[in-house]
């Protein structure tokens, strides 16, 4: 079944449209004009339109001309009138995937839809591929699995990317990549050449969570003037990926709940129950279980949720995976960077690492970008990273500790080590403990020791 979007100024010709299509199973929206189809394609992810060619304002060409433009997979069938169809036939060429003549002979309708979906599908599937490919080898790279913390992520992934339906649950610091690792399993899971869908639910406003989500039905709430499919529908087949699934409202919540254990949805002011078959992941940076017991995350939701927790480690405790991401995000941003040429000096490696990162993954490629931009050459040296908040050793050499001239004592001096390791850190414990060779844990005991 296809979502398809009927053009005509005729209301008349729109309304037997939608019923014979109806009639067939395809949901179907209409638009009086090209102007008004044009905003609805771009909100609206149709596997077809259904236009007439002459119509006042921007008529049927000229919209083709703006789908084209704006790069939409969405195939158009122009109407005509017998008279008009060398003008159809013109349109064809300039894009047009076949037209219809008035009045309608219904069989003829039907066969050019089914074409044409056909052709949609086969549109977007290309297009999603290519993407995927595309966005594969970015986020490869961001799979570095240097650390073992990080092979043993990778190999627990794998393992349930092959369960088709089971539901994720990945947590961890913003910017560690949650997003990465559910397109990873849904990328080597046997839902992998559908869709996968991301919905950011801490950007979605209260009162539309339930819309975005399930849809809804035309006239189910003020603006609400169309049908609308919710996210649920539109990943069906694929991978459904809920981030900040947290921020969710507590009666959202229990729609949720309902949808992953029932596989179906209702609309907005709708009464159908539409069975969907998708595989949800759902990403948090925050503790649920605190949540669940204070009450603002339901516990049923929780367990359904947490059927496969997966915890990403941050990257300060993956340290020697932060200069092979580093490389690789500045072959990313630098198309001139050759194998086996040096791109960062010892010293900006040094920053590199013992900056704490607590922005993680994302803040490293920010950080890599810009540093890009401030070097005039490569290798990136200490002074292209002089904006992070981290250790700045001298390039090319240590840490220069300054030493009291005579009446050392151990104690003491000890202190006045600690004091000088936080200044030159600004205050970041993991990496003073590491510009003294300590442990994070020795540090902190020392530290409590010199603080008493």
């Amino acid at each position: 079944m296809a979502y398809i979007l009927v053009v005509d100024d005729e209301e008349k010709i729109r309304h037997i449209l939608r019923i014979m299509l109806e009639l067939k199973g395809h949901t179907v929206d209409e638009a009086g004009d090209g102007a008004k189809a044009l905003e609805m394609v771009r909100d609206n992810p149709y596997d077809l339109v259904i236009s007439d060619i002459r119509m006042p304002g921007m008529d049927g060409l000229e919209l083709l001309g703006n789908i084209q433009e704006m790069d939409i997979p969405c195939p158009v069938i122009f109407m005509t009138a017998f008279a008009t169809v060398d003008s159809a036939v013109e349109a064809m060429k300039k894009g047009a995937v076949d037209y219809i003549t008035k009045p309608f002979d219904e069989s003829r309708i039907m066969l050019t839809v089914e074409k044409a979906v056909g052709i949609s599908r086969i549109l977007a599937e290309n297009r999603m591929l290519r993407n995927e490919l595309e966005r594969q080898d970015e986020e490869d790279g961001e799979l570095i699995c240097v650390s073992e913390k990080m092979k043993k992520l990778l190999a627990t992934i794998s393992r349930v990317a092959k369960k088709a339906d089971t539901t994720v649950l990945v947590t961890g610091e913003s910017g560690t990549g949650k997003e990465v690792i559910a397109r990873y399993i849904h990328r080597n899971s046997p839902r992998a050449g559908k869709r996968f869908v991301a919905v950011n639910c801490a950007a979605i406003t209260d009162s539309l969570v339930e819309s975005t989500l399930f849809g809804h039905e035309k006239g189910a709430f003020t603006g609400a003037d169309r049908r609308k499919e919710g996210l649920f529908e539109y990943a069906s087949g694929g991978t459904l990926f809920l981030d900040e699934v947290g921020d969710l409202p507590l009666e959202a919540q229990a729609k949720l709940l309902r949808a992953l254990q029932e596989k179906v949805v209702q609309r907005v002011g709708g009464n159908s129950q539409i069975p969907v078959d998708i595989r949800v992941i759902c990403a948090t940076n925050r503790d649920l279980q605190p949540m669940v017991d204070e009450g603002r995350f339901r516990a049923d939701l929780f367990y359904r949720i947490n059927v496969f927790p997966v915890h990403i480690p941050p990257l300060r405790e993956r340290q020697e995976a932060i200069v092979p991401l580093a490389e690789h995000f500045l072959r990313k941003f630098r198309e001139t960077v050759r194998d086996g040429v040096p791109v960062f000096t010892q010293g900006a490696k040094r920053i590199l690492v013992s900056h704490s990162w607590p922005g993680n993954v994302r803040e490293l490629a920010n950080a890599i970008e810009r540093a890009a931009i401030l070097a005039d050459e490569l290798p990136i040296t200490a002074d292209d990273l002089s904006f992070l908040s981290a250790v700045r050793p001298p390039e090319g050499g240590g840490v220069e500790w300054k030493l009291p001239e005579s009446g050392i004592d151990l104690e003491e001096l000890e202190k006045d080590l600690i004091r000088q390791a936080l200044d030159m850190s600004n205050n970041n414990q993991s990496a003073a403990a590491r510009l003294l060779g300590l442990s994070r844990s020795k540090f902190r005991t020392r530290l409590k020791a010199a603080t008493g």
